[in-house]
């Protein structure tokens, strides 16, 4: 078995409709009221919520947003490279890894809202991280649109949209 199904096999990951394998490691107890939390939310929410989530070379995190923030976290692998696209359109790529003298950081917080992908940097090689979610996630809180309809809104980042969009 490679490291990549060791991985796999060892945190009980399953595939992930946006790419990549994941496996939810915590879900709150504590719950956040929809009267609280307001729009966009259409109902209660718990407080928090994380997973573990690891990407390979060969595939990739299809753009998708939320409308919580999420924070990545980085524990093994190549870094990840982490693509950003903010509602004003204001694109920014981060570095996921642990190597700070190229200025990859261990952690970063995509902002509720925004439309993010991810990719392994290097190839033959995966990224594991870890994801933290608050108010917690809600797949009715998830969006992953088509390339076109994404180009509409942000032509100018056609070429990455075509490369991370599954559609």
């Amino acid at each position: 078995m490679d490291a990549i199904e060791e991985i796999i096999a060892n945190l009980q990951l399953q595939p992930h409709p946006e790419g990549g394998y994941y496996r939810e490691t915590y879900r709150s107890e504590g719950t956040i009221p929809v009267s609280v939390l307001g729009e966009p939310y259409s109902g209660d929410r718990n407080i928090a919520t994380g997973i573990y989530f690891l990407i390979t070379s060969g595939d990739f995190s299809a753009f998708h947003k939320i409308h919580q923030d999420e924070m990545w976290h980085y524990y093994k692998g190549a870094a990840m490279n982490l693509h950003l696209i903010a509602p004003d359109g204001k694109y920014t790529l981060k570095k996921i890894g642990n190597d700070l003298t190229t200025g990859e950081v261990p952690q970063h917080t995509v902002p509720g809202g925004y439309w993010f992908a991810s990719e392994v940097s290097e190839e033959n090689s995966f990224s594991l991280m870890g994801c933290t979610v608050a108010p917690g996630f809600d797949f009715k809180d998830f969006e992953m649109p088509s390339g076109s309809k994404l180009i509409g809104l942000f032509p100018q980042h056609k070429n990455i949209i075509d490369q991370l969009t599954r559609n």
